[in-house]
């Protein structure tokens, strides 16, 4: 590219009048289309899901952090349109690619919607664009997987395009902390690349820090994330211990965050889940094999998170055993069946493994999710009840998987024969006969 084509590219960034470009319109990508939306760029949303461009060409939101009332707004003053044709990207200067990276049932890396995204953007790549790749994913992919297919179209990175990686920092269900306030992490393939890739964002969020290079980005975020999953792990284990020797977890965690330094309190729970909890330390194992690295806390940390549900599982029977109750026929009501408190996203939720071994048990089986309308499990199809005196009270027991805000642990706490309480809801209850704790 020349420098006079440089130039010109950060002259409309500053302008905010580059062509901006978002591939994946979920949690993750709708913000971000809103925000430069918000900032007077336009903005078209590429959604491969029909009823989801549907639903918000209406104004209407699929994402609970985002309010009808946002989209309505951008998307009625057309500064942010939204299709299923990806034939929009041959006019995009600002290119950012967010979508899902799983991992494989063997626990591989699955970058097949980033291989199908990239693909998509080389058939109309041109002189001029910037692409950013916010997908968390393993150290490399960048440099080793998107640059190559990028430059077999012929164009050449710093003379015709920039490429960059800024992961997502998003946390569902986080009121304080919107995509705005979170601080940005850019890292380019090139210099040139991660400034222009980091002056797009400054158009939009308060505080960008640019790292040396992609590489140093995408093991930031595998950091960040491999640091939470270890402690919740390390939370989950001290919980079990915590139940052998017969002392209350949560009385020891409240206790020991009396220390106003060198400790960090994370809660124990039935598991994790998520898009990027259960995920992201795989990503980093595997890559780390690879080079012949063998990540041996990671990989324990990951083993005792997995098992969290299961033991869930034998915390619930134990709890209907003390009561003369078998699991099989139990009536149980499962309060919460999302991954975490106040969001709506099943997604590795270890609420799906203990509905799927209760019921292998021979439970009977309800749920209530205000987020969270169906899920199916097993080939059958559940539908969220409402929770109400009656219910609770016409169950052996109440599972409390997800804490959400809205429930009325009161109710459920003076209406349930038995409260297993997986999240410490409960505690403002202190000690009951019919509440269970983990």
């Amino acid at each position: 590219m020349s420098d006079g084509t440089s130039s010109a590219l950060e002259a409309r960034i500053r302008a905010r009048q580059a062509r901006v470009a978002v591939l994946g319109l979920g949690y993750v990508g709708l913000p971000l289309a809103i925000e430069f939306a918000r900032a007077g760029f336009p903005v078209t949303g590429i959604e491969a899901d029909p009823q989801r461009v549907a639903c918000l060409r209406a104004g209407e939101s699929y994402v609970t952090d985002v309010a009808a009332s946002e989209i309505a707004a951008v998307v009625r003053s057309e500064a942010l349109r939204v299709t299923g044709d990806p034939a929009v990207l041959a006019d995009a200067e600002l290119v950012f690619i967010c979508v899902p990276t799983p991992m494989s049932k063997s626990r591989e890396p699955d970058l097949s919607y980033v291989l199908l995204a990239v693909e998509t953007v080389r058939r109309y790549l041109h002189p001029g664009m910037l692409i950013v790749l916010e997908s968390t994913t393993y150290p490399g992919t960048t440099e080793e997987v998107l640059l190559p297919q990028l430059q077999a179209s012929g164009l050449k990175l710093d003379r015709d395009f920039y490429l960059a990686f800024s992961p997502e920092r998003i946390d569902p269900g986080n009121r304080q902390y919107r995509l705005r306030d979170i601080p940005k992490l850019v890292g380019g393939a090139s210099p040139h690349s991660a400034h222009l890739a980091a002056l797009a964002y400054r158009q939009i969020i308060t505080v960008v820090h640019v790292v040396s290079s992609a590489r140093v980005a995408e093991m930031a975020k595998l950091l960040e994330n491999t640091f939470r999953a270890v402690n919740i792990a390390l939370a989950n284990e001290f919980a079990l211990i915590c139940r052998a020797l017969g002392v209350d977890v949560w009385e020891v965690i409240e206790a020991a965050a009396t220390k106003p330094f060198g400790f960090m309190p994370f809660s124990p729970g039935p598991g994790i889940g998520g898009a990027c909890l259960p995920v992201n330390p795989g990503y980093l194992a595997w890559k780390a094999r690879v080079h012949g690295f063998e990540p041996r806390l990671i990989g324990v940390a990951e083993e005792i998170n997995r098992f969290m549900p299961h033991y869930a599982v034998d915390l619930i029977v134990e709890a209907l055993n003390a009561r003369a109750k078998p699991v099989k026929g139990a009536r149980l009501f499962i309060l919460g069946v999302a991954y975490k408190r106040d969001v709506g996203d099943v997604r590795e939720s270890p609420a799906v493994t203990i509905l799927e071994e209760l019921l292998r048990r021979g439970a009977d089986v309800a749920y209530s999710d205000p987020y969270v309308e169906r899920v199916e499990i097993g080939g059958r199809v559940f539908r969220s009840v409402t929770v109400t005196a009656e219910v609770l009270a016409a169950c052996e027991g109440a599972v409390i998987v997800t804490d959400h805000t809205a429930f009325d642990y009161r109710l459920i706490v003076e209406h349930a024969p038995l409260v297993v309480d997986l999240r410490n809801a409960t505690r403002a209850f202190g000690p009951r006969a019919n509440i269970v704790r983990l």
